[in-house]
């Protein structure tokens, strides 16, 4: 693969709303994605394999937890940081922001607000710097935009659970040391608790023949009569709350993600424009190119003034679900659409590991689906302008 000139779009100076910190923040991990995934991703997106090397990186990089204290082995830092973070990562491939995103927003993050003091100890440390790979289970093979009705289930026995079910599309699973799983108990009610490899019935088989995400590592949670310490139990959590506030701090981390994804392929689709001649003249001189950068640029530059937005309010506390629900949507929507236009701007080049385009639109169908699909997000949205449920 070509060496990565990626050049950040900014069409309307939105750098200046960043401060200096944040600005050397998204920097180090660009210097990092440039240097560390760029040479290598193509390869093992065609191989179909997990580069495991980069959890310890990611780790010592800060993009595990960045807002979960320091105290706790996390950065400490504020959301805008995240985002851009999580930009920087998806820009060099989505499977390996997936893999900062699940560890951060759906391992961490629960076990930092709804864990005990015992728990944020033994496990926030190891997930923050890299040592233990962390995965979610929500999901299952029939419970997917309806996560109420799952029947993955935990049964008191004394000093333990006995936990029975199965979990399906769980990003890290098959390298994973700990899963935080939500199942229901026996009144019902949807708790968490954190499974850990070894336990003795808990297995991961690893989801083969993807054409999406192929540099990350899905796979299943397969839980057999599997005994669970209640020691595990998340104590500070009690229903669909739990995992839906998990899901927005992802989706948060994703609006930002999915955007430079699209950045990459906008920022590949220009400088392309320039160099290919066809008829005598760069093919970026005919109106019809300059009509998909021009709405290229557009779209991303309504995506990074809506992100950042977002970003202020949720350090301020005050952004919603339903808000975090439409960046989440309008960034995987966009980026999707950019990455078609940009793979046809290239032609047949396009759909070559020679250019990052054809990985994008791949990953993107994944990305689109996962935390909530766009149809799921447009109801999200749906609801909360006309007060009225369209998902009964």
């Amino acid at each position: 693969m070509a060496t990565d000139q990626f050049q950040s779009p900014d069409y309307f100076l939105v750098d200046e709303l960043l401060t200096d910190e944040q600005k050397l923040i998204r920097e180090t991990v660009r210097n990092y994605v440039k240097k560390e995934i760029s040479p290598i991703i193509e390869d093992y997106a065609q191989r179909a394999e997990f580069p495991t090397q980069i959890v310890r990186q990611l780790g010592e990089l800060g993009c595990f937890g960045p807002t979960v204290p320091v105290a706790y082995g996390g950065g400490g830092l504020d959301y805008i940081a995240y985002g851009l973070m999580m930009q920087e990562l998806e820009r060099g491939d989505s499977g390996v922001r997936s893999t900062a995103s699940v560890q951060g927003s759906l391992v961490m993050f629960p076990i930092y607000a709804y864990g005990s003091e015992e728990q944020k100890q033994k496990y926030l440390p190891r997930l923050g710097s890299g040592e233990w790979l962390g995965c979610f289970g929500l999901t299952e093979p029939d419970h997917g935009s309806n996560p109420a009705g799952m029947i993955t289930n935990i049964r008191d026995a004394g000093d333990h659970v006995i936990l029975n079910g199965a979990k399906l599309w769980i990003s890290n699973a098959p390298f994973a040391q700990v899963a935080v799983v939500w199942a229901k108990d026996e009144s019902g009610d949807v708790r968490g608790i954190i499974v850990e490899r070894g336990m003795e019935g808990f297995s991961t088989p690893t989801t083969h023949g993807k054409w999406s995400l192929r540099a990350s590592a899905t796979g299943e949670l397969v839980f057999d009569n599997v005994k669970v310490p209640k020691e595990n139990i998340l104590p500070n959590v009690k229903g669909l709350k739990g995992p839906l506030s998990c899901l927005s701090k992802a989706r948060y981390g994703i609006a930002w993600g999915a955007l430079g994804a699209a950045m990459d392929c906008y920022d590949t689709a220009l400088r392309y424009s320039k160099e290919r001649s066809q008829f005598d003249r760069p093919i970026g001189g005919f109106q019809l190119q300059q009509k998909k950068l021009a709405e290229m640029i557009t779209e991303i530059t309504k995506g990074q003034l809506l992100n950042w937005r977002l970003g202020v309010l949720m350090n301020e506390g005050r952004a919603t679900p339903q808000q975090v629900s439409m960046a989440k949507r309008n960034s995987c929507e966009v980026a999707a659409n950019i990455a078609r236009q940009a793979r046809q701007m290239l032609g047949g080049m396009g759909i070559t590991g020679e250019y990052s385009i054809m990985r994008h639109m791949m990953n993107l169908e994944s990305v689109i689906t996962y935390e909530g699909t766009h149809d799921i997000h447009l109801l999200i949205t749906g609801m909360d302008v006309t007060g009225l449920n369209a998902f009964k």
